[in-house]
């Protein structure tokens, strides 16, 4: 397991789907539980670390303005939502998240409080047990801290099309 066959199996999984998250989680879940133990183990710790990746100030001003306000938990559940969607979509809205105006928005998609918990269901699954994180999580979240007024100008695609 490396991060290519990680995105392969998460791409491979949404497109099954057809963008329906319960079939996308009942797909990863599946997904995962057939891998090797050491694999499933691997997985877990490359999902870790892209929840990370994406616990950046920017993304979640962006998921601020889209969902009208935005919690610790509920950033998860987006970040988690945004991985399965596939690395490109992943890889895009990291580096420019004013992009995701560019989509087509789905609430409960994007939102969606589940998909994390299917990838753990799956690993413990392959594994006989839930993993633990390799590293920590960050305390803080990556990029520059903005602050709520900021929002409209930070993220103008954004707040146009959430206004």
């Amino acid at each position: 397991m490396d991060e290519v066959k990680f995105w392969e199996i998460i791409q491979i999984t949404h497109d099954k789907s057809g963008g329906d998250m319960d079939c996308k989680c009942e797909a990863i879940k599946s997904a995962i539980e057939i891998l090797p133990k050491n694999e499933a183990i691997i997985f877990s710790r490359i999902f870790d670390e892209m929840q990370d990746k994406a616990y950046t100030w920017p993304l979640w001003g962006a998921a601020y303005i889209i969902n009208g306000g935005c919690g610790d938990d509920t950033f998860s559940d987006f970040r988690a939502s945004l991985i399965s969607r596939g690395k490109q979509a992943f890889e895009k809205s990291i580096s420019n998240p004013d992009s995701l105006a560019d989509d087509e928005f789905d609430e409960d998609k994007w939102f969606y409080e589940g998909y994390q918990y299917a990838v753990t269901d799956g690993i413990e699954a392959a594994s006989g047990s839930v993993q633990p994180r390799s590293k920590p999580h960050p305390e803080e979240p990556s990029g520059e801290e903005w602050e709520e007024e900021q929002l409209d100008e930070l993220f103008p695609k954004l707040s146009t099309k959430f206004a």
